[in-house]
């Protein structure tokens, strides 16, 4: 019962509850970018290169053998639109970090600069007070 407890603490924890809510944000998102690259970004940029679907963009080191049915011979071809792909969306969403971790500092520093200053310490309040005292002492 003790190890149950004790998982029960560490799942509670905010942190770890902030993890998960951000791995599940993050999947959706992942899923929105694919979609954008995909269906939003891609097929313009296949226009544009005369109708080339990137992601059908592959170079093939041995042609499928369909020949004989008892003994298919899958493709063998390296598919490098769909990488090309997944490096967009890889940019996209690091774009979208940088830009999301940019705000927080902002906002961190700004917060920062309307802290007021700590208090320092007592001993250092009465060696302040002291060496004014001396400073302002008449000479003689």
């Amino acid at each position: 019962m003790g190890m149950l407890k004790e998982f029960k603490e560490f799942a509670m924890r905010g942190n770890v509850i902030d993890l998960a809510v951000g791995v599940v944000i993050g999947g959706a998102f992942g899923k929105i970018v694919t979609s954008l690259v995909n269906d939003v970004i891609m097929p313009p940029i296949g226009l544009l290169t005369g109708g080339v679907d990137f992601s059908d963009m592959k170079v093939v080191l041995k042609a499928a053998d369909n020949s004989d049915p008892a003994h298919k011979v899958a493709e063998v071809a390296i598919n490098y639109g769909t990488f090309v792909n997944t490096l967009i969306q890889f940019l996209i969403v690091a774009f979208a970090i940088f830009i999301v971790v940019k705000a927080i500092n902002r906002l961190s520093r700004k917060q920062e600069e309307a802290a007021p200053p700590a208090a320092p310490p007592e001993d250092v309040v009465l060696l302040t007070e002291i060496r004014d005292l001396l400073k302002n002492r008449p000479q003689g």
